[in-house]
């Protein structure tokens, strides 16, 4: 790996033990050995400029791509809720494990491309080709420890759990995901090594196309090929493959990213592999976490209100998704740009970078929250048209009219946590997580459901509560990092080149 060292004036790097001033290589025409300048790319200018114009370029792509996939999400649920309750349900009882799969993949995209971020921002481009690399084969050798065991156990699995009556449907539309680990693992990974360089819009691109794919072939695999619930399953592997084929044609036949990958003679490096795994293995676990919150809600649901309450989750946990989703998109954006400014060592520019998108958050999460509160009615007549699922609607509206609440305060806390990941302090992040979905969530759902008998209603309640809360401390704790932070004896020279 190359050690790079820089300075204002004049430039001083070392590669491989040879000494280079910026003259020598400027006046001489010489290139440092093994290694490309450093901006041969838009997206790579993009996270070194100015924090508010970053944040933006590498936002809106990805909140008009996870537009395009929450669109399909709600085309999903109305298609699947065409089925009736018990497919609904079938999904519900699949989803927390479609989401830790999620939060694996997702949690080693993010180690990877936060990484590659701040070797950016420190002018490390071969460290950056060697997080690269190591990201994908841990993307590989992972996704097929996965699969496996879950298509072995599939079945008995999901009848431990309680699917009862749906447990046909939930063990046909889970054994069709779990066949595409490794799909869902590389669509995942890829798409976040390109954000980690700021190519936002090639990931935008990828994700766009797999999403209005999945849109187009719902309705034709479930209905026209009367797959039922299958065919949703179906359609979904069928539109990350494209994605996959997409991106594996730019990184790997193109080969026109910032990134190059090395897989020859191959050889784990350990301190690049706790650089990944030092971000990834807690933001996996902050997706786990999610997804064990889901399942234990789930159980506690079934004893409340059977596979019904179930239902109501799966689809009105879709539509909050929708809420989230413009957040999802600004928080890779912080994700990457914070790693850029972490490893320039110019805090200000961090700080600008968060805040920024806190106040864009904040502003759509109040927009969106208003809307969800406002048309709760026409939202559930959307979803519960058919006969099988028009006996949840009453459920439904319910969840609309009180977890609308909690999403202005997801953008305090999601955005506090992608500061933390981009620094590379995964664990910070993980911390609110668990406190969030694991060490409130549950305890105040059970509670409110429970203990003082307000059935569905008070497990809405406990989500809403532990959210909020949450994401309160998230804030607080980044605010306070960054004031540390700025207080570094290096930072003052750094800021005067912001």
């Amino acid at each position: 790996m190359a050690l790079i060292i820089q300075v204002h004036w004049p430039t001083l790097v070392i590669y491989r033990q040879r000494i280079y001033t910026g003259n020598q290589l400027g006046c001489a025409g010489l290139e440092p050995p093994h290694d490309r300048p450093l901006n041969p790319h838009q997206g790579v200018k993009t996270l070194i400029g100015n924090p508010k114009k970053a944040i933006f370029k590498l936002a809106w792509p990805m909140m008009f791509a996870m537009s395009i996939q929450t669109i399909y999400n709600l085309v999903d649920a109305f298609w699947v809720s065409g089925l009736g309750s018990n497919a609904l349900s079938a999904v519900g009882f699949f989803f927390p494990f479609f989401f830790m799969l999620m939060a694996l993949a997702t949690g080693i995209g993010t180690g990877g491309g936060a990484a590659i971020s701040r070797r950016i921002g420190a002018k490390d481009k071969a460290g950056a080709d060697s997080v690269a690399s190591h990201t994908i084969v841990f993307s590989v050798l992972i996704s097929i420890a996965m699969m496996i065991p879950f298509l072995i156990f599939a079945r008995p699995m999901f009848q431990a759990i309680g699917a009862g009556e749906t447990l046909n449907d939930t063990v046909a539309y889970s054994q069709i995901l779990f066949s595409g680990t490794i799909i869902i693992f590389f669509a995942n990974v890829a798409n976040a090594l390109l954000r980690g360089e700021g190519d936002a819009k090639r990931a935008m691109s990828a994700m766009m196309l797999g999403g209005i794919i999945n849109i187009i072939l719902d309705p034709i695999m479930i209905y026209t090929m009367d797959l039922g619930v299958a065919g949703a399953a179906w359609a979904t592997l069928i539109s990350l493959s494209v994605s996959s084929v997409l991106l594996f044609y730019w990184l790997f036949m193109k080969k026109n990213t910032y990134v190059d990958f090395h897989f020859r003679k191959f050889k784990f490096d350990r301190v690049v592999t706790k650089d990944i795994f030092s971000v990834g293995l807690p933001a996996s676990v902050q997706q786990l976490s999610m997804s064990i919150n889901m399942l234990i809600l789930n159980i506690i649901i079934v004893g409340i209100g059977g596979t019904d309450g179930v239902a109501v989750l799966t689809t009105g946990w879709r539509i909050s998704t929708l809420g989230i989703m413009p957040l999802l998109g600004i928080a890779t954006a912080v994700v990457s740009v914070c790693g850029a400014t972490f490893g320039m060592r110019k805090y200000r520019r961090m700080e600008i970078a968060l805040n920024y998108s806190i106040k864009i958050g904040l502003i759509i999460e109040i927009a969106v929250a208003a809307a969800i509160f406002i048309l709760a009615v026409p939202i559930t007549a959307v979803f519960t048209q058919s006969e099988g699922a028009k006996q949840i609607a009453p459920d439904l509206i319910r969840y609309f009219q009180i977890t609308w609440l909690f999403l202005p305060g997801v953008a305090l806390g999601m955005l506090s946590s992608s500061m933390f990941q981009g620094v590379g302090k995964g664990m910070n992040a993980l911390a609110v997580t668990i406190l969030r979905t694991v060490v409130l969530t549950p305890p105040l759902a059970y509670i409110f459901a429970v203990t003082l008998g307000m059935g569905l209603d008070g497990v809405w309640w406990g989500l809403v509560v532990a959210n909020i809360t949450g994401s309160l401390v998230s804030y607080a704790w980044a605010r306070n990092y960054i004031k540390k932070l700025k207080k570094r004896p290096q930072t003052l020279k750094n800021e005067m080149t912001i």
